[in-house]
């Protein structure tokens, strides 16, 4: 069975990152050579991970309570709960399912004298037009945050020249991951100062997480080969263990429990050079092979199916969600193929404030009740995807129509 996603980590890399936790280290050296090796402008700023980096901006910026933060309907639950654990409170923007793009009215009409910022997501591998709600916000005074977290696509791409601040993650499953670890591009020299100055005031994440964390993945890096993979799930299922859930909690970034005291660490000096070997080591050619797989897919099914976000642009294809109306049902036929598949239960349907029910996300949650997430990447023959293209294929079209003579037809014959 194929499983649904690969790790973007080689054993050589996860080798030299174990090897790191053991040898003593400069913390300050190692962060400074990590920034180096994003920028040489300044602006980069190491955090544990993008929910580490967020936490540390809004604790920065001091917003007054109550204050609005406008968001891309569709993220990650930690997102909302770390804007709510400052006192602040998240307004949904929907989305438009061709780009995944929050949509400008939509901006507009969440907008109120309390509204502050605005957190714009780039989902699924896909890079939204940011200048549009750069100029908005630039118009209504608001700061603008875009989440870079899915849309990592190599040195060529630091973030959108408008935006206030460019967040990018590194985690277990995102492109290059370290299995850890983020950039964020500060352009206010003053803010950016005060949470490196925040920052500094945290214990340093210990090594030897990172070594039990390295130890974690290189597991489920040999797990995800076809014929283990297809044991893991048999011993799921008889073990009476939803698999689709055992899979996506074992590539939580963060345990369940206490959020805050898990975000604010610094990262450790053996993380921060696993991130620079995997910045400067950028796998162009796996990053291309992963969005010739995925356009071979959306071309073959192009007249039979729906790819959310598939029309933004400078796409990486990080993922690759198809639309249908029984996902649970494609699910079953694609495992039935071998091939694993999921709904995406680590991103959620932002809910709007009390009292306003007219910013309820509807196009939003309609697409995430009906996505589908596909194996798809480099590591996959030629063979099996085209397989997988048969079988969503099959589902995807309608069924043939059995031409019924009417009563005058009868009667004629």
């Amino acid at each position: 069975m194929w499983s649904r996603k690969r790790l973007d980590i080689s054993w050589r890399d996860l080798a030299y990152g174990a090897v790191q936790c053991w040898l003593p280290a400069d913390a300050a050296a190692a962060d400074r050579r990590a920034r180096e090796s994003w920028s040489a402008d300044g602006e980069a700023l190491a955090c544990l991970s993008v929910r580490s980096g967020f936490d540390l901006l809004l604790a920065s910026l001091r917003l007054p309570a109550g204050s609005e933060v406008l968001v891309s309907a569709v993220t990650i639950p930690d997102m909302v709960e770390i804007i709510a654990a400052h006192g602040l409170r998240a307004v949904p923007v929907d989305l438009t399912p061709a780009t995944m793009a929050p949509r400008l009215d939509m901006v507009r009409r969440a907008i109120t004298p309390a509204s502050r910022a605005i957190l714009a997501a780039h989902l699924f591998g896909g890079r939204i037009d940011l200048a549009p709600l750069a100029d908005a916000a630039q118009e209504y005074g608001l700061l603008l945050i875009e989440d870079c977290a899915q849309a990592y696509c190599g040195p060529g791409f630091h973030g959108h020249a408008q935006a206030d601040v460019s967040m990018f993650s590194f985690g277990p499953i995102k492109t290059a991951t370290a299995l850890g670890g983020a950039i964020l591009r500060v352009r206010d020299a003053e803010l950016r100062q005060a949470m490196a100055t925040r920052q500094a005031a945290y214990a340093s994440q210990s090594r030897w997480a990172l070594l039990r964390r390295i130890a974690k993945y290189a597991g489920l890096k040999g797990l995800s080969a076809p014929a283990p993979f297809a044991l893991l799930v048999a011993c799921c299922q008889l073990a009476g263990l939803d698999s689709d859930r055992l899979l996506n909690s074992s590539v939580r970034g963060f345990a369940q429990g206490e959020l805050l005291d898990q975000l604010r660490r610094r990262p450790s000096a053996a993380l921060l050079a696993l991130l620079e070997r995997r910045l400067r080591r950028f796998d162009g050619e796996r990053l291309e092979a992963r969005i010739a797989a995925s356009r071979a897919i959306v071309d073959a099914l192009a007249n039979l199916a729906e790819f959310p976000g598939f029309a933004a642009g400078n796409h990486c294809h990080w993922v690759l969600p198809i639309r249908v109306d029984e996902p649970r049902r494609l699910i079953a036929e694609l495992r039935r193929a071998g091939f694993d598949a999921t709904q995406g239960q680590s991103l959620c349907v932002v809910s709007p404030p009390p009292g306003r029910p007219e910013l309820d996300p509807r196009v939003a949650r309609d697409t995430m009740a009906g996505s589908v997430f596909l194996p798809c990447y480099p590591e996959m023959p030629s063979e099996a995807a085209s397989r997988l293209i048969e079988v969503l294929a099959a589902f995807c079209r309608p069924p043939t129509r059995v031409s019924t003579p009417t009563a005058g037809e009868l009667v004629a014959t």
